[in-house]
């Protein structure tokens, strides 16, 4: 990431001392996986508890396909882009900044992806204020007092904070983030998030479990009308919204490789050598293994709890009409998990459901919220870093680089959602930002791996074919998705 000559103990560097054999075995492979998980928290977020659920909520079980769709296909992008840091070295930025094109400083595509992450600092703004509403939901006697205790400093204040007493939460959660991620690196975040994803995706997997013993019981039938491959026209742009966000998005590809390289896989594998190396060859297969091994446990997580959020909102919202949105979405999804409760057995059950519902609801958001505000803040760094405008001095200086986004991020976020205070209209607006960039990283990826091959640690045929399928579905889904957006403009 820095031009200057790097330390030892740099994380982007990879010094011939610093190689590793790979691990030979399944079990001591999964023991080194991890960069994907970061990933899942980041994943299982925002897009899922609000996106997917108002999707679900709108278009009931039908498109169950595009869900399941969305999160395997660009999976295989994800791995082209981890194979690349790990044979060459390179973040993800300084690989797109060698593609031909027109240049500012950088290439042109590390530009859209600053414009993109910008964009996404709506989905951020949501997290923090959906926060700000399930914390107030849960402890509205601390609102109170924290509004009156403002109140005697400043009535105006005060009397405002009364009718949105999310804001306080939302704030406290701002700078909750802001210190934990000052507070540590790559192992915190990597534990972090691995404690909280397994949390969030055995909760939620159990609540649709719970929903069989209830009125809203998911039915096979309901289950088969997911995969006729339909496409309701009053949920297209929701739809589209939702393959941008669901899966590995636009900016968890981006961010993948840096985890990779931070988690040690490139350093493991040591120096590209200039000419046949057997050993370098050898490392580089078993490693880009584990990497694949790491990319697919991950897909198969956040496939789990995306599935499984998308099923409550067309299993229990859909039917009665309702759609999380506005400062009701807190109290709407809470509907969704308390409801399925009434005149069941598993009625006097509703208040400790209530308190999980508000804690797993708390561990979504603010996980992600955690997770994207160190990618972002690292990528940008690297942004910085390669358009000359801030150099960081090798590992020490950029980790004070990143902590500067690491704040600033966040503080954005919270005032982009005081000024909007729509979460799920933040949301919809990060998700076509990624969906519009989707095809890009896509195309940029085959291109990268076309023009710098390496047969010797190379993708399989199979596995090259199916990059090919992802980035024609994405550039598909996209190419409809702009399309859509440029209609509904020109009809308003």
């Amino acid at each position: 990431m820095s031009e200057h000559a790097p330390e030892e103990h740099d994380l982007y560097a990879t010094p011939a001392d610093a190689v590793e054999e790979p691990p030979r075995t399944l079990r001591k492979a999964l023991g080194r996986i991890g960069p994907g998980l970061i990933l899942a928290a980041a994943i299982v977020g925002t897009g899922e508890l609000i996106n997917t659920t108002g999707l679900g909520a709108k278009a009931g079980f039908t498109l169950l396909w595009l869900i399941l769709a969305s999160c395997v296909v660009k999976v295989f992008v994800q791995v082209e882009l981890g194979r690349y840091a790990i044979v060459h070295g390179k973040t993800t930025l300084a690989a797109f900044d060698t593609l031909p094109g027109p240049r500012a400083g950088a290439s042109w595509i590390c530009w859209l992806w600053l414009f993109m992450m910008l964009a996404t600092q709506a989905q951020i703004a949501a997290m923090e204020g959906t926060v700000g509403q399930a914390a107030h939901m849960a402890f509205p006697g601390a609102s109170d007092a924290m509004a009156s205790a403002v109140g005697s400093v400043s009535p105006s204040w005060g009397a405002f904070l009364k009718t949105r007493e999310e804001y306080i939460w939302a704030a406290l959660t701002t700078l909750a983030a802001s210190a934990l991620l000052l507070s540590g690196g790559y192992r915190r975040i990597e534990r972090i998030t691995t404690i909280l994803v397994a949390a969030v995706t055995l909760y939620t997997v159990a609540s649709v479990a719970v929903l069989q013993w209830t009125r809203f019981r998911i039915g096979f039938p309901d289950v088969a009308s997911g995969f006729t491959l339909a496409l309701p026209a009053t949920a297209v742009g929701l739809a589209f919204s939702a393959f941008g966000i669901t899966g590995v998005g636009a900016a968890e590809l981006v961010a993948y490789p840096y985890w990779c390289i931070e988690k040690g896989y490139a350093r493991f594998v040591g120096p590209r050598p200039r000419g046949d190396d057997s050993g370098w060859v050898d490392r580089a297969r078993g490693w880009t293994r584990v990497m694949q091994l790491d990319a697919w446990v991950s897909m198969l997580v956040f496939t789990i709890a995306t599935v499984a959020f998308y099923l409550l909102g067309a299993a229990v919202l859909h039917p009665q009409g309702l759609d999380p949105k506005g400062p009701e979405m807190i109290p709407t999804l809470a509907r969704m998990y308390l409801g399925p409760l009434e005149g069941t057995p598993l009625e006097p059950l509703r208040g400790g459901v209530r308190i999980a519902f508000l804690l797993g609801a708390w561990a979504v958001l603010f996980k992600t919220l955690y997770v994207a505000t160190a990618a972002n803040a690292r990528l940008t760094v690297d942004f910085l870093n390669l358009t000359g405008l801030w150099r960081p001095a090798g590992d020490a200086g950029r980790e004070r680089a990143i902590k500067v986004f690491c704040v600033v991020y966040p503080a954005l976020a919270l005032a982009l959602y005081y000024a909007v205070r729509e979460p799920l209209g933040l949301v919809k607006a990060g998700g076509v930002a990624q969906g519009m960039m989707l095809p890009l990283i896509a195309g940029a990826t085959i291109y990268l791996r076309r023009r710098d091959d390496d047969p010797r640690v190379g993708p399989s045929r199979l596995s090259d074919a199916c990059t090919w399928i992802a980035f024609v579905a994405i550039t598909i889904v996209a190419g409809y998705s702009a399309f859509d957006l440029a209609r509904s403009l020109l009809a308003s």
